[in-house]
């Protein structure tokens, strides 16, 4: 009889870890659509105007990502390879064109008020944008409040794309941003798991003006 009930235990055990694998679904390439809305907390309104209509796009291919943030004023997209750790960034706004290299070291300090988040997740349900998402809550290095209302039925096997959150276990539909007095929320559109081309992730040769990560943060103090 002892017997039976382990073997009982192990039955419901195994039942209940095969559904929720199964229920989970792991993604090597994807490319996620969200829309931008801002809103300003001073006299940032004409930026915030500005920037209405802003959208994010982001692609991922096993360790390398890209993500476009495009607006009325302009484009600026990131590259990352998870593996080596390094990144690129290229900005076009007013008809410039700057590319900037960062190393391991860089991406790390330009990432740092997000790295080792904390998230308290809750598990009541909410539909945002047709995806049944659980809300998860952290404070960034800064002390800032992060919520973010995630979709937990796919996870992203490249958990360090850029603008990820890689301590939640699955896709953010949700979120807040603080940058200054300016606050951004981005919502998912959609998703699609379609197999991304490579030419995604080649970085231009020409036409940019180059500048390396501590150049751009020397510039940023001068500017103070």
């Amino acid at each position: 009889m002892k017997n039976y009930k382990l073997l009982l235990l192990a039955l419901i055990v195994f039942s209940v870890t095969a559904k929720n694998v199964h229920a989970q679904k792991s993604v090597n390439e994807a490319v996620l659509n969200y829309t931008i809305s801002t809103e300003s907390t001073n006299d940032k309104a004409a930026m915030a105007k500005a920037l209405e209509g802003a959208t994010l796009t982001v692609y991922i291919k096993g360790t390398q990502s890209r993500t476009d943030m495009t607006s009325t004023l302009g484009t600026e997209s990131n590259f990352y390879d998870s593996k080596s750790g390094s990144g690129t960034i290229l900005k076009q706004y007013s008809g410039q064109k700057l590319m900037i290299t960062l190393n391991s070291n860089n991406w790390a300090q330009k990432n740092k008020n997000f790295q080792n988040l904390k998230f308290s997740i809750d598990n009541n349900e909410l539909s945002i944008a047709g995806y049944t998402c659980k809300k998860a809550t952290a404070r960034s290095a800064d002390g800032t409040e992060i919520i973010v209302y995630y979709y937990p039925n796919v996870v992203l096997l490249n958990k360090q794309y850029d603008n990820a959150f890689p301590q939640l276990a699955g896709i953010p539909v949700q979120y807040e941003l603080q940058s200054g007095a300016l606050k951004f929320k981005y919502t998912l559109s959609n998703i699609s798991y379609d197999p991304v081309p490579s030419s995604k992730f080649e970085i231009p040769k020409t036409g940019y003006r180059i500048m390396s990560y501590e150049e751009t943060q020397q510039l940023k103090k001068s500017d103070k």
